[in-house]
């Protein structure tokens, strides 16, 4: 039995997923043409399935289907970087107001206990870790915020930073900096200071797109 082989209940998004896993571990780089032929051989499958998969990724702004040219892995620009960490420090400033609006005690724990595991991460300067629970924090922050189309588009606009080939906590001094930014926005929903919070959330945002055009000036530098 062919271990790449794909069950057939929802076959498209299924391969869907597959290929978005592939996407954000950078197995398909950007700018890659997508040989729809090969990955259907590679599947078992037939290229309708394949092509219903694209259109879901082409949906999220991971893949760009181009006339008579076929479908290549979506390439992000530093403008592109621009224009999403802005709506992003936006669309998650408004969450974590809400969440300082709705949070209860047991919510504000919560939290606290994932910023441990972040200051444990960075403790042992376990990169990946801290990452999990970074994303963990936001989502959590997401949760108690409860608003369905906010996490939604935060969502959305998360999967297509993935683009990036590279990664803020990568830049020295960056994950100290993040639990500092951390622990503002902890201390201002722990005093449920609505406009602090937001603010807090929005340049805490706005600071990990500072740290990834530095890496992009650095790489230009030495080119």
């Amino acid at each position: 039995m062919n271990a790449g082989r794909i069950a057939p209940l929802a076959l498209y998004q299924e391969v869907a997923e597959r290929l978005r896993q592939r996407i954000f571990a950078h197995e398909l780089p950007p700018g890659t043409w997508v040989d729809e032929q090969a990955l259907a051989t590679q599947y078992g499958i037939s290229r309708t399935p394949l092509r219903e998969a694209l259109k879901v990724l082409a949906a999220e702004g991971l893949v760009t289907l181009k006339p008579r040219r076929g479908c290549y892995v979506t390439e992000i620009s530093e403008r592109d970087l621009d224009e999403i960490f802005s709506v992003m420090a936006l669309l998650e400033g408004k969450c974590a107001a809400d969440t300082a609006r709705k949070a209860t005690d047991a919510d504000i724990k919560r939290l606290l206990d994932i910023h441990s595991e972040l200051e444990q991460a960075a403790r042992t300067s376990d990169i990946d870790g801290f990452f999990e629970a970074n994303q963990a924090f936001h989502q959590e922050v997401q949760l108690i915020a409860d608003n369905r189309w906010l996490t939604q588009a935060i969502t959305d606009l998360r999967k297509v930073i993935k683009l990036s080939r590279h990664h803020s906590l990568f830049i020295d001094g960056r994950i100290e900096q993040s639990l500092a930014e951390h622990r503002l926005i902890l201390d201002a929903l722990g005093k449920r200071d609505i406009s602090a919070t937001e603010m807090a959330m929005r340049e805490h945002i706005s600071s990990g797109r500072r740290a990834l055009a530095k890496i992009a000036a650095k790489r230009e530098a030495t080119a």
